[in-house]
């Protein structure tokens, strides 16, 4: 199967390569200039890691960095172990970061690439549907910290971005039903393409080795490869990809983490499409569609009633507010997202009341 390169345009122009068995190419997108590699993974993916080690070496010296799985990596204190790798190996601006793994390690590994000699290059290697089609794409960086997700980061383009799906073949189902939430959100905000395939059938279009799986994939990258090449800081355009993600982000929070984020932000997509219907009249028949696709693939749509004002006192602190007020991606319509500013605590409770348990 052949190659797709997708292009991320702006300032810091890139490729992200989708097909299978394509990691062969890495050596060419480290180039020559490089002459130590530092491979940042989670534990599950010490096999991947060991194979790129043996493939790329003695061409390169390859250090490797295991890091906490999930969300357990995104931690100050392990940034800083990945600091100390480098120090002592006297990693320099020409050596390359490698990111191997989901989102949360593409989020360190480019964060310890961003900030590690204010910057040296990074090449992502996404090994879910989460990583492929959100968190390896954009050159968003960061870390949690106690008080809230992503509030420390920086904004630095990868190198390169090799989206092999071979990796995802013996991905557990709920792991890459819960990254698909991204690719969804993709359709509600700009490709209905993607929804009417899910409808059509969701166990094709969530099967990584079929044609529909790779065609919504590829429209999801190159959505996001579009917004941020228009708007990498996040300055205007690029906050529509932020879509559910205001209430997912403290539903994540609020789980302390242990939830899914591709599940929290499906429960985040009804909660806007709810408020959009409040405030920008959208139609019941698309409120309905966000329920049947999410729950057709088996994600979660409702949350505790009772939990309501701990989320609101997490939404308060999210990065996306702005001079005291939180900011919502809604919809005008299925591919028509808007932003909402200021929303008052009684409303956003009402659409609330419309999802909770």
């Amino acid at each position: 199967m052949s190659t797709t390169s997708i292009p991320v345009t702006g300032l810091n122009p890139y490729e992200v390569r989708v097909g299978r068995d394509i990691l062969a190419d890495l050596a060419a997108v480290i180039g020559t200039a490089a002459t130590k590699v530092l491979i940042v993974h989670a534990p599950p993916l010490s096999r991947h890691a060991e194979a790129l080690r043996a493939q790329l070496e003695p061409r390169y010296q390859v250090l490797l960095a295991e890091v906490p799985d999930a969300e357990a990596a995104k931690r100050i204190e392990v940034a800083a172990f990945c600091w100390q790798v480098m120090g002592q190996t006297d990693f320099t601006r020409t050596d390359v970061v490698v990111g191997l793994g989901g989102g949360a390690t593409t989020d360190l590994a480019g964060f310890v690439a961003a900030t590690w000699l204010r910057g040296v290059r990074v090449v992502q290697i996404p090994t879910t549907v989460l990583g492929m089609v959100d968190a390896a794409v954009g050159g968003k960086t960061g870390i949690n910290t106690a008080e809230g997700k992503n509030l420390v980061g920086a904004f630095h383009a990868p190198a390169a971005v090799l989206a092999d799906l071979s990796l995802l073949d013996a991905l557990p189902r709920n792991e890459l039903v819960a990254g698909y939430a991204e690719v969804v959100k993709a359709g509600f905000i700009a490709e209905p393409e993607i929804l009417e395939i899910v409808e059509a059938d969701p166990l094709v279009a969530t099967d990584p080795a079929t044609d529909e799986f790779r065609r919504t994939v590829e429209l999801a990258i190159a959505m996001k490869a579009r917004v941020v090449g228009e708007d990498f800081t996040e300055q205007g355009l690029r906050e529509i990809l932020n879509y559910g993600h205001t209430l997912g982000h403290a539903i994540e929070h609020a789980e302390r983490y242990q939830w899914r984020h591709g599940a929290a932000i499906s429960i985040g997509m009804v909660f806007a499409a709810e408020l959009s219907r409040l405030t920008r009249n959208l139609s019941d028949s698309a409120v309905d569609r966000h329920r049947s696709i999410l729950e057709s693939l088996g994600l979660p749509t409702t949350y505790p009633l009772g939990r309501w004002k701990t989320l609101l006192a997490t939404m308060q602190r999210d990065k996306k507010a702005r001079a005291g007020m939180m900011r919502f991606i809604v919809l005008d319509d299925i591919g028509r997202p808007a932003v909402l500013n200021g929303a008052e605590e009684p409303l956003l409770f009402a659409a609330y009341q419309e999802i909770a348990a």
